[in-house]
């Protein structure tokens, strides 16, 4: 399956300065996987050292973040995007 991702702009430099990609995966965590093959550096960013999804960083699909779904486990239809979006805080 084919999926978009967009990327923030915090990232962008991973990705050439390209503000979205186009990556193969039937799930989230394959289509992230496949973001990391195309372009490398995304895993340390995106991910801690138990392979989870750091607490900053937001992943949605269909405007649905993905930890109130299936996690990184979450199905991806044809076509649809993938948004990570890192946390704000401030104050």
């Amino acid at each position: 399956m084919t999926a978009t991702v967009r990327i923030p702009t915090q990232l962008r430099s991973l990705s050439g300065g390209a503000a979205e990609v186009t990556v193969e995966g039937g799930t989230v965590g394959e289509a992230l996987a496949g973001l990391e093959s195309a372009h490398p550096g995304f895993r340390s960013r995106l991910f801690d050292d138990e392979g989870k999804l750091r607490r900053f960083v937001n992943v949605f699909v269909a405007d649905e973040d993905v930890r109130f779904l299936q996690g990184l486990g979450t199905p991806v239809p044809d076509g649809h995007v993938i948004s990570i979006i890192p946390a704000v805080a401030g104050g």
